[in-house]
């Protein structure tokens, strides 16, 4: 009992996990979720998809066998003890009970017996007379039936688990091992798929995730199935006119609903319904849920900025979703991912500091603070703002490693200026990384990118520190010359055009630009007691350097030169900033996103469950099962009558028993010895 208990707990406790996580999904979705360690530990626990697991399956069939033995083993006698009346007792075997008691009644043993019946039906026993040589015995039971709560609920169990048996794995694996179904590997055109790949619609259980675009049909559903996928073609056919969705201000979706047409494969009937979520359509024995939602294939237009080299000239760039191009170059491609039309964030901390990302270091006690005591209480100051569509793409290099990229298409505001955010990051285990480019008075990136085009000029470099020099120091002074080189040298380092001679603190050449080459230029050449003095001036001669390479940029543009002001002087300073980490940017362009034609994708689930209904028999089973254990006691009462040998009185004795002797009991069997003693007026009542 206590190793089946243990089971139960350990089937529950999986369960509880299957509900919680999201099963079946792609390996990397975990790896992103877990990390690497303990994404490889759950795998080889099967926490992935908990009800297909060996473990569970196993438990499964264990309980399955050995309650089936149990009762197969004891269900008979307890049914044959339920039956039986147990009237072949004798006085000698009731005075050994320890609850009985004597009357002496005036009347007849007739008369006793038909008062006693009475009683007994009044009270609810059904009862059973049996005349015996020496007296008359009337052998009556109550509450029975609770030996079938016993039954009920180890047979629920059994029931419960075959029903989940039929709708797990097993099914689909015996298809497997029987008809040689193999899953597939890799991608291929599903017209063009072997019939091993694939499973009927015949098929009696199967649980499959389906993807279709707005505007498309599908008539499959794919089975995961560990290192592959499976093919369950279907007996309709699924087509989605319109997705809609709508969000709470928070951001989360409210409620998302598909428009789909069902045409039925063999009927041809054709059924226009919706599907949302918690309101599936339900056609065949087939139940199509709504699981979630992705981009369908949008389109995009971009305008491309080079990140490398002294060229600024842009291109037009076209992209959809779930397709890939092609660079230029031919040793890279971009690989479009995701598109998401609106993205509420919370863009202040607590101090009403912006913070695109909504991130903020706080005290725990201030966390809980917030959130203890009145249920009112929310966590503020929240600034939720829709900042706006971004898009998700990635670059693969022809030695097939990628970086992923995250890019908005409208400015966001913080700390008071416009910039532009386009993330990065190395691996799906990493946050991204945002480069942010402030936004120039036409609201793009377009002067920013002409000033990282003329930083990495060597003309336009020594042309602005000249003008930087001349603006500081009379021409043909050795200040002049000498503001000159060091401008000069400034650039040179911050742009990256300088030779690596040094050595950074990892080991490796210090090949970057930006301010890490300022600060390893600091640290190798400067002694450590004027180091905070070098850093505070190499920083005056980057900001007046940049501004003047920034007029250059402008007059090449035809445009008049700007006025130093706080707005101006705000914009060089984020300009620098931006062009340092543009050092860590790993990505020949930057694209800015200027117009999309949207189109939305639903995901469904599409599952034939046959065993939800054995599941939902065996739940009732058990709710009888455990309340007749709990709520139904079994009592038995023997009546021993027999004529007073000294008048014409009767002798009756009264045994009593339960399976369980409770206080509950202990009462009863008072009140019952005291409607006796009533009901027969008795002489004498003796324990």
């Amino acid at each position: 009992m206590r190793f089946a208990i243990a089971l139960l707990v350990v089937l529950a406790l999986a369960s509880v996990i299957g509900t919680v996580l999201k099963q079946q999904e792609p390996y990397s979705n975990y790896v992103a979720q877990f990390g690497p360690f303990w994404a490889e530990i759950f795998h080889a626990l099967g926490i992935y998809s908990v009800y297909s697991s060996w473990w569970f399956i196993a438990i499964l069939l264990f309980l399955v066998v050995s309650l089936s033995l149990c009762l197969w083993r004891n269900g008979p006698s307890m049914i044959a003890e339920m039956r039986n009346w147990k009237d072949r007792v004798h006085e000698n075997n009731l005075r050994a009970f320890g609850h009985r008691a004597d009357f002496k009644t005036a009347y007849t043993r007739t008369e006793t017996a038909e008062r006693l019946q009475a009683l007994l039906k009044a009270q609810g026993y059904r009862y059973k007379i049996n005349s015996k040589d020496a007296g008359l015995l009337i052998a009556a039971k109550r509450g029975t039936l609770s030996k079938l709560g016993y039954i009920f609920a180890h047979l629920a169990i059994v029931v419960i688990c075959l029903g989940g048996l039929l709708d797990s794995n097993v099914p689909v694996r015996l298809q497997m091992w029987l008809f040689d179904k193999t899953p597939l590997q890799g991608n291929a055109v599903l017209a063009e798929i072997a019939p091993k790949h694939r499973l009927s619609a015949s098929n009696p259980t199967f649980r499959g995730q389906t993807w279709v675009a707005e505007g498309q049909h599908v008539s499959t559903t794919i089975l995961n199935q560990g290192d592959g996928v499976l093919i369950q073609d279907l007996p309709f056919t699924i087509q989605l006119n319109q997705f809609s969705v709508e969000y709470y201000s928070t951001g989360m979706p409210k409620r998302f609903v598909s428009d789909i047409v069902v045409l039925d494969h063999l009927s041809q009937q054709r059924i226009k319904t919706q599907v949302e979520v918690n309101k599936p359509f339900i056609h065949r024995g087939i139940a199509v849920y709504q699981s979630s939602f992705e981009d369908g294939g949008s389109r995009m237009q971009f305008t491309a900025y080079p990140m490398t080299g002294s060229a600024a000239r842009s291109f037009p760039l076209k992209g959809q979703i779930n397709q890939s191009l092609p660079l230029a170059s031919g040793d890279a491609t971009i690989e479009w991912t995701d598109f998401r039309a609106i993205n509420v964030e919370n863009i202040s901390d607590a101090n009403g500091k912006t913070d695109v990302r909504g991130v903020t270091r706080r005290p725990l006690k201030e966390v809980f603070a917030e959130r203890l005591g009145s249920g009112a209480k929310t966590s503020k100051p929240q600034t939720l703002r829709n900042i706006g569509p971004s898009v998700h793409y990635k670059i693969r290099d022809a030695a097939g490693q990628a970086c992923e990229f995250s890019h908005y298409m409208l400015p966001v505001e913080i700390d008071g200026e416009w910039m532009f955010l386009a993330g990065m990051r190395e691996s799906p285990q990493q946050p991204f990384r945002y480069l942010r480019v402030p936004a120039d008075a036409e609201h793009t990136v377009k002067t920013w990118i002409q000033l990282r085009a003329a930083l990495q000029n060597p003309l336009l470099r020594t042309a602005a520190a000249k003008r930087f020099a001349l603006r500081l120091a009379k021409p043909g002074t050795p200040l002049q010359a000498q503001l000159e080189q060091s401008a000069t040298h400034v650039l040179e380092l911050f742009a990256g055009n300088h030779t690596p001679v040094q050595v950074a603190p990892n080991g490796a050449p210090d090949s970057l630009g930006g301010f890490a080459a300022l600060a390893n230029f600091i640290e190798f050449s400067v002694p450590k007691a004027e180091q905070a003095k070098a850093v505070e001036l190499l920083l005056r001669t980057l900001e007046g350097v940049v501004w003047d390479l920034w007029q250059i940029v402008r007059e090449r543009s035809g445009l008049a030169p700007n006025v130093e002001s706080e707005v101006n002087g705000r914009f060089v300073q984020s300009s620098i900033n931006a062009l340092s980490d543009s050092f860590l940017y790993h990505a020949p362009l930057l694209l800015q996103l200027d117009s999309f034609d949207e189109v939305k994708a639903s995901v469904f689930q599409v599952t034939r469950a046959p065993g939800k209904k054995i599941v939902y028999f065996g739940s009732l089973l058990l709710v009888l099962g455990v309340f007749a254990m709990f709520y139904l006691r079994e009592r038995r009462v023997w009546f021993w009558l027999k004529e007073s040998e000294n008048s014409a009185a009767t002798d009756v004795l009264m045994a009593m028993s339960a399976a369980r002797r409770t206080l509950d009991f202990e009462n009863e069997f008072v009140q019952l010895r005291y409607q006796v003693g009533i009901t027969l007026n008795h002489i004498t009542d003796t324990l």
